[in-house]
């Protein structure tokens, strides 16, 4: 279970203060991945960075009873001077995790060939995308979170492979995916809300959420 309540969250630009989340108050319960509808430029990686604990409301109280996964595309405690190899196994070991799965896994799913024992440094934005992808489905969470859906990847092979694995994972953990376009989430969420104005609403589908946002966004 993952629960806010009266969350406020809000960042001064230097001209004025930009409002985040307003007294925000919802519950996200285990075995129910929700879809979040959000404008660019409204908060959704803030948002996904409260539920992951990277980042702390200013008021209000964030509660979390399950494992929740760090976002997907955040690099924090992923070396870049490092391999990807190296990285894999020092995650591993963070997370209590046999090194040797995590590698091999890694290894597979991202299919870097020899660039997975160069360092990322060195690695272009697409392929940091898709170890850093990879190096999340390999850990053991029970929400996996992921802003804006899948990497950029131009690789068809990693593209299917992921989506294969995130559908599998559908059947056993919670996903929650935050993006502004609605095609982004009707592969993995049942249920969606809407981020504006520094309110979240929910709702029990998709279609529901889809009509509000496009009202807010469009009219």
């Amino acid at each position: 279970m993952l629960e806010f309540e009266n969350v406020s969250k809000s960042f001064w630009t230097g001209t004025q203060r930009k409002v985040i989340l307003d007294r925000v108050s919802f519950r996200i319960e285990l075995g129910r991945s929700v879809g979040i509808l959000a404008p660019n430029g409204t908060g959704k990686t803030t948002l996904v960075n409260m539920m992951a604990g990277l980042e702390k409301p200013d008021e209000g109280e964030i509660r979390k009873s399950c494992k929740i996964s760090f976002p997907l595309g955040f690099m924090g405690g992923v070396v870049t001077r490092h391999t990807a190899m190296e990285n894999s196994r020092y995650i591993a070991r963070l997370y209590g995790l046999d090194p040797d799965y995590v590698e091999a896994f890694c290894r597979w799913l991202c299919g870097l060939g020899e660039y997975f024992d160069q360092p990322l440094g060195t690695y272009s934005s697409g392929m940091r995308a898709r170890f850093t992808f990879a190096l999340l489905l390999a850990l053991d969470f029970d929400m996996y979170l992921i802003d804006e859906g899948m990497p950029n990847s131009t690789d068809v092979e990693f593209n299917r492979k992921a989506g294969e694995i995130l559908r599998e994972r559908l059947r056993t953990t919670t996903i929650i995916i935050v993006s502004h376009q609605a095609e982004t989430l009707e592969k993995f969420a049942a249920s969606a809300a809407v981020l504006v104005g520094g309110k979240l609403k929910m709702f029990d589908t998709l279609e529901e959420a889809k009509q509000l946002y496009d009202y807010e966004t469009q009219g």
